[in-house]
Order: structure tokens, then sequence, then C-alpha cells
């Protein structure tokens, strides 16, 4: 069973970023054990892509419920937002 310290429990957070109304990308979802489960259930139900980063899961599970990224991140959130572009085009080209 895993305790709420454990680091081997299983973690999400779900981002979310509209480019119309926010200035960075937020925290939309966080959490851990059945909670990541969900998340992670619900962003498959959307066909909504994955990434598996668990440095950048420890990293924004401390942030607050939407609350901005800080801009440490930027680069990165950005590498996987391209990662995500590039997986819908491949989708929509192959489909």
């Amino acid at each position: 069973m895993s305790s709420p310290t454990d680091k081997t429990q299983e973690r999400a957070v779900a981002l979310r970023y509209k480019t119309d109304r926010d200035r960075a990308p937020q925290v939309l979802a966080k959490g851990g054990g059945w909670i990541a489960r969900r998340i992670i259930e619900e962003a498959r139900a959307h066909g909504i892509p994955l990434r598996e980063d668990p440095l950048l899961v420890e990293a924004l599970i401390g942030l607050d419920l939407y609350q901005e990224i800080p801009q440490e991140l930027y680069q990165v959130i950005a590498e996987i937002y391209v990662f995500l572009y590039q997986v819908k085009n491949e989708a929509f080209s192959s489909g």
C-alpha cells in the first residue's frame, strides 16, 4: 500500500493553456493514487496524448490548482506542447 509520502505512488498533473485567455499554462488537475489514475483515464477518454515525465510531475505537483507554471518550466512545457502538436498532426494525417 502506498502512503502519501511514498515516492513510488502514481502521480499525474494536467495542464491547461488557452492562448486567447491564459498568459502561461496552468495546473488544471493534480494528484496521486486513484486521482492520478482518474486524470489519466479522462485524458485517454478525450484522446489527449500522455507524456510520462516523473521529474516534471514532481516539479508541478507542488503548485496550486489554476496556478500558472513558473518561468523556469516554460522551456520544458513548450517542448511538451510541440510533442503534443506533432502527435495530433500525425494522427490527423494518418486518419
